[in-house]
């Protein structure tokens, strides 16, 4: 995040300084100013919180740095989303992060929006904006890592688009998150049994502990489509 240094400059604080604030080492410190390391969600936090920044002006300030020229215009909100208008056309979406630990609480709350209310918010810059509600999730496990550009490797943060209960079929072959009634999943929905009324879940990992396997429609609450996905390990 090159933005670092021109905050640090700012607000005149150093390398050291700024790693002692956020509880991490100088090391950790230049290799996200040079980019070459992921900064974890909790991490962001602290750092936009040090320097009286949004999550949402943190990303913004950050894609003004990389020279796009990117400009804010009026933000706005949808379903629980908040959405900042950016220059060619693309937008940062601003959606609740439901972290692993969080996903059993809102499993066991039956998806209540409600329980969203105070929840972390985390960033995605995407092309365009599709109705509907979005909602990030921490992906657990490696069942969804095969090692391709399309691998969600554990601790991925990935935007789901809610998709409508009469619209199964915009998943289908695709990877979705499904809020069951027991648990959270990351699968690619391969098919739909009529007659058992089940989804087909498939993992890209192929080794013998991530098989497939059938959810019951009945189980299922609520089913997002993965637009965009963000490693932070």
């Amino acid at each position: 995040m090159f933005i670092l240094k021109q905050l640090r400059r700012k607000k005149n604080i150093s390398q050291t300084d700024l790693a002692k604030e956020i509880g991490v080492s100088l090391r950790t410190i230049q290799l996200y100013e040079k980019r070459e390391a992921n900064i974890p969600i909790k991490n962001l936090n602290k750092i936009a919180t040090f320097f009286d920044l949004s999550i949402a002006e943190l990303y913004l300030y950050e894609v003004n740095e990389e020279e796009l020229m990117y400009s804010k215009k009026r933000a706005f909100s949808r379903y629980g989303n908040i959405f900042y208008p950016l220059e060619y056309g693309k937008f940062l979406i601003m959606a609740p992060l439901l972290a692993v630990e969080q996903q059993k609480g809102f499993v066991g709350s039956g998806a209540d929006k409600d329980s969203l209310k105070d929840t972390f918010q985390i960033g995605f810059i995407v092309d365009f904006i599709e109705d509907g509600a979005y909602l990030a999730f921490e992906v657990s496990g490696d069942s969804m890592n095969d090692g391709t550009l399309e691998a969600i490797p554990n601790k991925t943060i990935v935007l789901g688009l809610l998709v409508d209960a009469n619209e199964m079929d915009a998943v289908l072959n695709k990877i979705a998150i499904v809020v069951c009634k027991d648990r959270i999943i990351c699968k690619r929905i391969t098919g739909y049994n009529a007659r058992k009324e089940t989804i087909y879940c498939e993992s890209l990992n192929k080794s013998p502990e991530y098989s497939n396997f059938e959810v019951q429609i009945s189980d299922i609450i609520e089913v997002y489509h993965v637009v965009k996905k963000q490693m932070t390990a």
